[in-house]
């Protein structure tokens, strides 16, 4: 009797878990590929593809707000890696004083409200020029794509072995040799791993594009925000479908990439 107690319960907790990760998902599912629907039926009365034609018609601004969305992800991964390296190599080879508070410190632009330091942003670059422009965007996606690309990138340098490098020294190899035959390689799954990260972060973001890009740079989370607003669910539904295709894709790449012993290299 207690087994099947036990049985149940786990299958109880499983389902709802289940339905709390799936029910969104096959909510978009439906938009996607509904015709009518309406209160209070409580699936679309009609199917189709209809929507989706609509979307992908040449004349759709689906393209040019995924384009700009690729760009601006692209440019803001290459921008925080030129950045992370360095600094994640300092602070996962180098033995700095209160590591553990600068660290925290990069973690600091996530724990303000993200709207108001969006509407800050946007009344400095309006004063300098950057309201409207993909750079703009890019240095406010750029903001928090550090702190995810500066703590990978620290331990994925943290996990590399000494011993590799002393050896490769020993064997006459210069210091940036080293680095870049040896250090830079073992690191690299993590790099990879932090880009991805970034990537879909500038991907999928919202809110900092809005204040700063609008209405000048379109991307495709804004297209999905302004088809919700005006009530084109199905439009909304299919863009949200697009933008978890390269998340998912990514995330199983990601899985590749870090390992338990390099996550503990991080803090």
């Amino acid at each position: 009797m207690k087994a099947t107690l036990g049985w149940l319960w786990r299958g109880g907790v499983l389902g709802v878990i289940a339905f709390v990760i799936l029910g969104p998902l096959a909510n978009l599912v439906l938009w996607a590929v509904a015709i009518q629907w309406y209160f209070p039926h409580k699936l679309p009365l009609t199917y189709g593809l209809r929507y989706w034609g609509e979307v992908f018609k040449p004349t759709s601004d689906a393209f040019a707000s995924l384009g700009t969305s690729i760009l601006i992800a692209s440019i803001t991964v290459l921008v925080c890696l030129l950045l992370a390296i360095p600094a994640g190599y300092a602070l996962g080879r180098r033995s700095l004083p209160w590591r553990g508070l600068i660290l925290l410190i990069i973690l600091l632009p996530q724990a303000f409200p993200s709207v108001a330091v969006y509407l800050n942003i946007a009344r400095l670059f309006y004063m300098v020029g950057l309201n409207g422009t993909i750079a703009g965007v890019v240095l406010v996606h750029a903001v928090h794509g550090l702190v995810i690309a500066v703590w990978i990138a620290a331990a994925a340098f943290a996990a590399v072995d000494v011993e590799l490098e002393l050896a490769a020294r020993n064997m006459g190899a210069s210091a940036l040799r080293t680095t870049l035959t040896i250090t830079l390689p073992l690191a690299a799954p993590g790099l990879m791993a932090a880009a991805i990260f970034v990537f879909l972060e500038s991907l999928d973001e919202f809110t900092g594009t809005y204040f700063v890009g609008v209405p000048d740079v379109t991307t495709l989370p804004l297209m999905m925000f302004t088809a919700s607003l005006g009530g084109n669910y199905q439009i909304a539904a299919i863009t949200a479908l697009i933008l978890l295709v390269p998340s998912i894709a990514f995330m199983l790449l990601i899985e590749r990439f870090l390992n338990t012993e390099m996550l503990a290299k991080v803090g």
